[in-house]
């Protein structure tokens, strides 16, 4: 197990069902920390939960079904981690999803509204409820996956790059609420984004084995990415964007 600066850290893991989520919660265990994983798919998680506990014999990895929608049941999450564990050193959310259009015009707001749940409410509401908890941690993180379309929006991406670029201001705002916090003294929280182009994992390579993927992040490398954001100190990560990919 761990020897470094996550060994023994409490980490939950917001959208662990997903393939992402599934490497995540393998390289936290990996490096020693407590992993509390949510999703609102019970089989997709306990299927994530397993593998990590398998992986990494004696490593404490727990999963629960929670609704993100809603912000009380994701309260009540934040609590009943710190009630169990004693504190809660970090969060990193994983929820996703995508939708796109053909051109700008034939955008569907439609897709909107499901992105607007899915990636800012979500966002807003792990935020909101982990916020004072990762403050009164010595290594607390917040930590966000966004994607490049944020800063560089395509036509056909209006709905999905405006979310992502929305999900990215909130946090950085709770940067700014970590830096102010912790005014006049080293800083030990931190807010944090990874931004990548696009994730890739085994199942779609075994789907398309001709596609070149390029510029594509592997969900292993998104792991060690963010395994890595407990490597800096905070005032090195806080309010960052951490590029994966090429900046645009």
């Amino acid at each position: 197990m761990g020897n470094g600066a996550l060994n023994g850290a409490v980490v939950a893991v917001a959208g662990a069902g997903g393939p992402a989520g599934r490497a995540a919660l393998l390289r936290l265990a990996e490096a020693g920390a407590v992993v509390v994983g949510a999703d609102n798919d019970p089989q997709r998680l306990a299927e994530a939960v397993d593998a990590a506990r398998y992986a990494h014999g004696g490593a404490t990895v727990v999963g629960e079904t929670v609704d993100l929608l809603d912000l009380d049941s994701t309260r009540d999450w934040a609590g009943r981690i710190e009630k169990e564990f004693g504190r809660v050193d970090g969060l990193v959310h994983l929820v996703g999803g995508w939708r796109g259009s053909e051109t700008f015009t034939k955008t569907n707001l439609d897709d909107w509204d499901l992105l607007e749940l899915l990636l800012i409410r979500t966002v807003q509401h792990t935020t909101l409820a982990f916020h004072e908890a990762l403050q009164r941690s010595d290594r607390g993180r917040y930590v966000l996956i966004s994607a490049a379309g944020a800063s560089r929006p395509t036509a056909g991406n209006a709905a999905y790059s405006a979310a992502k670029a929305a999900a990215e201001a909130w946090t950085l705002a709770m940067a700014d609420y970590f830096r102010k916090a912790g005014a006049g003294q080293e800083p030990t929280s931190a807010a944090a984004i990874l931004v990548v182009k696009a994730l890739v994992h085994d199942a779609m390579r075994a789907e398309r084995p001709n596609a070149k993927f390029a510029g594509f992040t592997d969900v292993r490398d998104l792991a060690e990415a963010v395994a890595g954001v407990w490597e800096k100190p905070a005032a090195e990560v806080n309010g960052k964007r951490l590029w994966l990919t090429e900046k645009p």
